[in-house]
């Protein structure tokens, strides 16, 4: 008899486990902001009070880093789990010196690089395969969202009229959250699991906040053009706490994974509209360094995790693994939710990344474009240039530095003076290690002109 109870109470535990309502995951992705540009990193004048509060439940890495300091490889990055070299989408566009835009062969360039998104697994197509329903909105470069295997979304996408980067998913957080929304109150009424790929126009150009924002922080400081882009930070940040708090009302938040991350760096010009030098397109911290967040309460252990790194290529192999699912071999990130559960230190002892022109030279070959392979290994960051082709941007285009660079992130965390001239060593280690990750062929410029 008593063998007998436990049997059945054995059987009734695991049907209780085997019942567990798989978690909703929800990327949050800001578009073309500085790692500085949070009051939670600090910030003189920016106000973030929602991801404030969502860094008081989060695990917050802010050594955090994307691979590449441009949006659509970085984008795809985080749809994939693969390193650009690895997805091939290396840049924005196919060169222009190859055929004239919006040619025929031009679009057939374009086709066969969206094409990249129908070899590779991506997050929503793997969870969709698990029951999951998932929503795609803001930027999406590649196609239709169905291509990327969202059950629902926005994105019309290429060779649709205007369908390079997002079209009309370029709406949402703009002009309001109703798609979100609705996708969410789907969900829950289908009582299925959820993935939402939520990455607003924001706080990317064009830089026309509400007018309080923009009066708000015309106050205080002198550039029109740095208050405009300050106002579109909180801008976003508005919309973030709609989305969270819209979770909270549906009774979700218990049961929602929440990753947080910016898909590349913006330093805004004080003179002009556009971005200042060592941030978007390059691979300096402005760039690159992006803070990161992982929320599930009564999951994840909150907290700052001070200097440990974290890369963005370890989301996608995390968020899989919160829904119970192996990330694919062909992944290289880490699967961080155990350290995330624990509190324990992350096994991340170094971040790589790459850097290519915004003009793709060849579809196929992404070494074609490349400028830069780097690593961050506890204090140190290595920087090596290479001589890619750069297209149409050659003249703004961010290799302004072809000899070597080393900075002590530590001591100097602005990428000021570079040491690399004063430890050979330093740099023959770290270029070993560089050269191990993401091997190349193509010429290393050393020059110390």
């Amino acid at each position: 008899m008593r063998f007998s109870v436990i049997i059945l109470t054995s059987l009734l535990l695991v049907g209780l486990l085997q019942a567990a309502p798989k978690p909703n995951i929800v990327l949050i992705l800001s578009d073309d902001q500085a790692w500085t540009d949070y009051s939670f990193m600090g910030h003189e004048h920016i106000e973030t009070p929602h991801l404030d509060k969502l860094t008081t439940r989060s695990a917050v890495f802010t050594r955090g880093y994307v691979p590449t300091g441009l949006c659509r490889p970085s984008l795809m990055t985080l749809a994939t789990g693969l390193y650009a070299h690895q997805h091939k989408i290396s840049g924005n566009d196919p060169s222009p010196s190859l055929y004239p835009p919006k040619s025929e062969k031009n679009n057939q360039l374009r086709a066969e690089l969206i094409s990249n998104i129908d070899k590779n697994p991506t997050i929503a197509r793997l969870l969709g395969e698990q029951g999951y329903l998932s929503h795609q909105s803001g930027k999406w470069w590649e196609g239709n969202y169905k291509r990327g295997g969202f059950t629902h979304g926005m994105t019309r996408g290429f060779p649709q009229k205007g369908g390079r980067h997002g079209d009309d998913g370029l709406k949402i957080g703009r002009e309001g959250m109703e798609p979100v929304f609705e996708f969410i109150d789907h969900s829950v009424e289908e009582e299925k699991p959820f993935y939402l790929w939520y990455a607003p126009f924001l706080p990317h150009t064009p830089h026309n906040p509400p007018k309080e924002l923009f009066e708000k922080y015309k106050a205080k400081v002198d550039s029109p053009f740095v208050a405009r882009y300050y106002a579109m930070c909180e801008w976003f940040d508005q919309t973030c706490g709609q989305l969270i708090d819209y979770l909270d009302e549906k009774g979700q938040t218990e049961n929602t994974l929440i990753v947080y991350i910016c898909d590349n760096g913006w330093i805004q010009s004080e003179n002009k509209g556009g971005y200042a030098p060592r941030s978007k397109q390059s691979c300096n911290e402005g760039g690159v360094r992006q803070p990161t967040m992982y929320s599930w309460p009564g999951k994840i252990v909150p907290g700052d995790r001070g200097d440990q790194l974290a890369s963005s290529i370890d989301i996608v192999p995390t968020m899989l693994a919160a829904a119970g699912l192996k990330a694919p071999e062909t992944m290289p990130g880490i699967d961080i939710l155990p350290i995330l559960k624990s509190g324990e230190a992350t096994p991340r002892k170094e971040v790589f990344g790459e850097g290519f022109a915004h003009d793709i030279a060849d579809v196929d070959k992404p070494d074609e474009s490349l400028l830069y392979r780097w690593i961050v290994d506890g204090k140190w960051k290595l920087i090596l240039t290479y001589d890619g082709l750069v297209g149409r941007y050659k003249s703004t285009h961010p290799r302004t530095e072809k000899r070597p660079q080393l900075y002590d992130l530590k001591a100097d965390p602005h990428e000021m003076k570079n040491l690399a001239a004063d430890n050979p060593d330093v740099v023959a280690r770290l270029a070993g290690k560089i050269e191990n990750w993401y091997p190349t062929e193509r010429k290393t410029l050393t020059s110390w002109e």
